[in-house]
């Protein structure tokens, strides 16, 4: 059990509490049971090692105000939106003879022997947390669960779990799911070409353009030529022509 002292506060005011903020302190309310609400703050290198668990908010702690010890239990913390700094916390009375419900943290144990798991399967977490009714001098600080023995496909149910005298799971309806060991999932990604065999496909591409222009321009080449040739040559129709109008005309001989 985590031992934690407190002072109170007699100004509530948001000045004089970003002022505690600033000297190292959180400020706090203590509430439950039959005594009144009290306004008190903390020291947050004092809170350091355990407001960061998991379990923190399901942890009994001890309080300690004006000498006067208490069991508490942090209920909710409030944090800064931009600096992620505790700013304010509520603790809960444990009264002896009353239950409370909280959220308990599931710690898997003997990983390194479970035959599943060594075979390449994955723990598949459904419940991180288990809601519990539990009495207030029996709260859990976690639940365990042995993965010793398990193999592919084996489900974790709550109704495997050990659970201390009078602690019972809120969902009573069904044996729920806590974890699975699942088969791995393996994701075969396409083969990429060798860089290679890119770069001579793209040559022969490049080549066979080249061949292909070089063609169409030797076929225009000819067929250029083919019509120069044909312009040159005179038809003999032409040629026979030019002959006769070359000749000069036969006159009829004169009468005497």
């Amino acid at each position: 059990m985590n031992n934690l002292k407190a002072t109170i506060r007699d100004k509530t005011s948001t000045g004089f509490n970003n002022r505690l903020r600033a000297e190292g302190n959180i400020p706090a309310i203590l509430y439950g049971g039959k005594n009144p609400n009290q306004n008190i703050s903390v020291r947050k290198k004092d809170l350091q090692n355990i407001i960061n668990t998991e379990s923190f908010l399901s942890k009994v702690i001890e309080l300690e105000v004006n000498g006067k010890k208490e069991k508490v239990i942090p209920r909710e913390v409030t944090y800064h939106v931009v600096s992620d700094e505790p700013m304010h916390i509520d603790f809960l009375r444990i009264v002896t003879g009353s239950k409370i419900v909280l959220e308990i943290p599931v710690k898997f144990i003997n990983q390194s022997e479970s035959p599943g798991l060594k075979r390449g399967g994955v723990l598949n977490i459904v419940r991180r947390k288990i809601e519990l009714d539990c009495p207030a001098d029996k709260i859990p600080d976690e639940l365990i669960i042995d993965l010793k023995g398990t193999d592919i496909g084996t489900s974790l149910k709550i109704s495997q779990v050990k659970l201390p005298e009078n602690v019972l799971p809120t969902i009573r309806d069904r044996d729920f799911v806590i974890a699975t060991v699942a088969a791995p999932t393996i994701i075969k990604e396409p083969e990429k070409p060798a860089e290679g065999e890119a770069v001579e496909g793209a040559d022969a591409e490049g080549a066979t353009a080249t061949g292909d222009a070089a063609t169409e321009g030797e076929k225009s080449k000819e067929a250029e030529a083919s019509k120069k040739d044909e312009k040159g040559k005179d038809s003999p129709g032409d040629k026979k022509g030019a002959a006769d109008k070359k000749q000069p005309e036969k006159k009829p001989p004169e009468k005497k």
